[in-house]
């Protein structure tokens, strides 16, 4: 990449702009209480930079806005599919795509076909949807995440890589009669988008082809991935990041994809397979839960801009500029005195609440607390990965502490400036300098199954 200018200048222009709007100290803290204290249940006018999710909430090319006058509506058989299709076999090499209408909706599909009663599915801390899924299928989820990945200060290139001695002890226990597949999450998410080694990922699959075991990769953030690969695994600069995709992919039996993450949509997403009997299984489960197989809950244009999409996320210079980004973000943060999680992932920047509130413990909800106090001071919005989205233990009722305590800053794709990041830092500093007068949470309302969504709290006397 030449010079490495799209680390630090946007490699596109502003064509089109959505006005935003601040609303005031006393507004925002009635807009919270209004939420339950929860700011997955705020209004999006309510507020002024939203750092929730970078799922869906990306800013679309010309050429994929042009790609939606093109979409074609047919039920059966739309052109738009078979563009998509293509781009999937070319970027990643999977044979049968089935397209679903999110990441959730294609994990959904695939987890339906695949898990009974009582399977175990290893992986590296599986996302909330996903572990939520295991366990609606009466299935358990085992993290084997690497053990350097529990410290969230060691700088190592790779700490979202599975720990294979771990997961080959998880295999001689259970056996393929037990584990359907091992899933591989790349980034890892909820292990603070932290990526994952091809060396790695070509072991979990020599390895896992010994025991007779799938292995399925969980891509909604595969080309951020693939750029963390070229720019930190020896040898790999060489290779362009299309390469590095079909190598990385080659390294899997099947896959699932939130398109709304990599492939810059907002909505839509898929399952890829190269086995034509587990296809037939599960697309009848698709055509069931989604819609039929060359639409699956999508509208042409929506599979029309995923085509667009999937190749502008792999090109170097805008994951140049997307990485630089949120690596921006964790320097100006960590210059600031801020605990951050080193080093920076490909999505996002994740604060220490273990740090930033200690005297705030896991069951007393330290990431929510912090998450409304920063929409207090500044109508930001961030998201806590931690205790309460880990959830509770299905057989004991209890809380299943995380190993990490974070709170999310996730950057939406081509949306925000370097000021609007400059805002945030000096929006988390005048939290921090205030922290010890913060208190915790209790639940007001819990829901049984993801609960993160749809809680809501009250502040500690």
């Amino acid at each position: 990449m030449a010079d490495d200018v799209f680390s630090q200048i946007e490699p596109f222009k502003i064509k089109m702009v959505e006005p935003i709007n601040l609303p005031d100290k006393k507004d925002r803290i009635e807009h919270l209480n209004e939420a339950g204290l929860n700011v997955f249940l705020l209004r999006g006018e309510h507020i002024v930079i939203d750092l929730l999710t970078d799922s869906g909430t990306g800013a679309m090319s010309d050429r994929q806005w042009a790609g939606l006058m093109m979409g074609d509506e047919t039920y059966a058989g739309s052109r738009s599919f078979y563009k998509m299709e293509a781009a999937i076999q070319d970027i990643l090499g999977f044979k049968y795509v089935i397209p679903c209408h999110q990441g959730r909706g294609a994990e959904n599909v695939l987890h339906t076909s695949l898990i009974k009663d009582g399977d175990v599915i290893p992986g590296n801390t599986h996302f909330d949807t996903t572990k939520g899924h295991i366990e609606h299928k009466k299935g358990r989820a085992i993290d084997c995440t690497v053990k350097e990945a529990a410290d969230p200060y060691i700088d190592l290139p790779f700490k979202g890589n599975l720990d294979l001695e771990k997961l080959e002890s998880i295999y001689r226990e259970y056996g393929k009669e037990r584990i359907p597949f091992t899933v591989v999450t790349a980034t890892c998410n909820s292990g603070g988008g932290q990526p994952v080694s091809i060396e790695n990922m070509r072991a979990v699959k020599k390895l896992s082809e010994k025991y007779g075991i799938q292995v399925c990769l969980d891509g909604a953030r595969y080309a951020e991935n693939c750029y963390f690969i070229k720019m930190r695994e020896p040898g790999m600069d060489k290779y362009s990041i299309k390469e590095i995709s079909r190598m990385q992919a080659e390294c899997f039996d099947m896959m699932t994809m939130s398109s709304k993450k990599d492939a810059i949509v907002n909505i839509g997403g898929f399952i890829g397979l190269r086995d034509q009997e587990l296809y037939d299984k599960v697309k009848n489960l698709a055509i069931l839960f989604e819609g039929f197989v060359t639409y699956g809950g999508l509208a042409g244009r929506d599979l029309e801009a995923i085509a667009v999409g999937l190749y502008e996320g792999i090109q170097e210079e805008y994951l140049g500029y997307r990485i630089g980004q949120v690596k921006f973000l964790a320097e100006r943060l960590k210059e600031e005195g801020m605990p951050v999680m080193w080093p920076p992932g490909g999505h996002a920047v994740y604060l220490d609440m273990k740090k930033f509130l200690p005297h705030i413990g896991p069951e007393d909800l330290p990431g929510p607390a912090f998450c409304a106090e920063l929409y207090i001071e500044s109508g930001i919005r961030a998201v806590e990965i931690g205790t309460m989205l880990n959830g509770r233990d299905p057989e004991t009722g209890k809380n299943r502490p995380a190993k990490l305590e974070l709170v999310r800053l996730t950057i939406p794709r081509r949306v925000y400036t370097h000021r609007h990041m400059e805002y945030v830092v000096q929006s988390v500093k005048k939290v921090w300098e205030r922290k010890d007068a913060i208190k915790g949470m209790d639940f007001t309302y819990e829901a049984p199954v993801l609960r993160h969504f749809t809680a809501k709290f009250k502040w500690k006397n």
